[in-house]
């Protein structure tokens, strides 16, 4: 249909809105400068606007072309679902995907979970990223990413979730500590204590806030680290106390350390694990059939 921009053309906009240069544009769509750069000019003719500001050395949307690129990202990633739609209905789990996950479950979740997924779904090709939620969320909005294991909840807006299972909080503490003559230990028995937690910017620090009953700003003595691992080490030198999931401790993380751990006490004494797509994606039975595969991974 004439007067319609193409896919291509949408491509190529969003591939210079993301590089802010045409020439890197170019090198992500595997095109020349100058086809990139007709193909723009097209789509520039076509909606009657000027999309892109140029300059020898960068280049940035105008304010209608930045309102653009945000719903060219939308018809992509729809127009990528249409693809999966065939896939899907042809053989579930199988061809490429690309699975976003988080740092606080990747190491502790995929060594059991990709040997699985080999053995029940050979022709699977998963491309694996891992970042943030923020990030993740952005991506898999963007059509960047087919699917996300996330940790819930977690605001997702146009977004599907298929909770998987549940990831039980422990409090860890070096070997002798008080906490530890506990059986369970009870959020109260925390106060007062130097709590380590991540840095703002993982959801795993929101959610052991909530299983300790408090709120952002009132974390007492609460110090920040940047991962899992370095948590486990600053209680692993005396350094504080800090919530864990089972997941990580199960996976070995404590192994060679002289820390101990103890159940959390509460309703909120645990995070969710599961899985997040767009709503528009057609592999929905895929996703459900990766989360029995993450269940068969990850036993009680």
């Amino acid at each position: 249909m004439n007067g319609l921009p193409s896919l291509r053309q949408l491509q190529y906009l969003v591939a210079i809105a993301d590089t802010g240069h045409f020439g890197r544009a170019a090198e992500r769509c595997f095109v020349t400068q100058s086809t990139l750069s007709a193909g723009l000019k097209e789509l520039e003719t076509t909606l009657g606007a000027m999309l892109i500001e140029r300059d020898r050395r960068t280049a940035a949307p105008t304010a209608v072309g930045a309102e653009i690129v945000v719903r060219a990202r939308r018809l992509l990633a729809e127009a990528a679902d249409l693809v999966d739609v065939a896939r899907g209905l042809a053989e579930p789990l199988s061809g490429p995907l690309r699975i976003g996950i988080i740092p606080t479950i990747g190491p502790y979740l995929l060594p059991s979970l990709l040997p699985q997924l080999r053995t029940r779904y050979p022709a699977l090709q998963p491309f694996l990223v891992e970042d943030q939620t923020a990030r993740l969320v952005e991506r898999l909005s963007a059509g960047a990413l087919d699917v996300a294991v996330l940790a819930l909840p977690y605001d997702l807006p146009r977004l599907t979730t298929l909770p998987v299972l549940e990831d039980p909080f422990v409090v860890a503490a070096p070997e002798g500590h008080a906490l530890l003559r506990q059986q369970t230990v009870s959020p109260d028995s925390l106060a007062g204590e130097t709590l380590l937690l991540l840095a703002d910017g993982h959801c795993l620090r929101e959610h052991a806030l909530s299983a300790c009953g408090l709120g952002r700003s009132a974390t007492g003595q609460a110090v920040e680290a940047t991962s899992l691992s370095t948590l486990i080490h600053m209680v692993d030198s005396g350094l504080g106390v800090t919530l864990l999931p089972m997941l990580a401790v199960r996976a070995g993380a404590l192994r060679g350390t002289r820390i101990a751990t103890r159940p959390l006490a509460g309703p909120d004494a645990s995070r969710t694990i599961g899985l997040a797509w767009r709503a528009s994606s057609a592999q929905a039975q895929s996703y459900q059939l990766l989360g029995d595969v993450i269940r068969a991974a990850c036993p009680a």
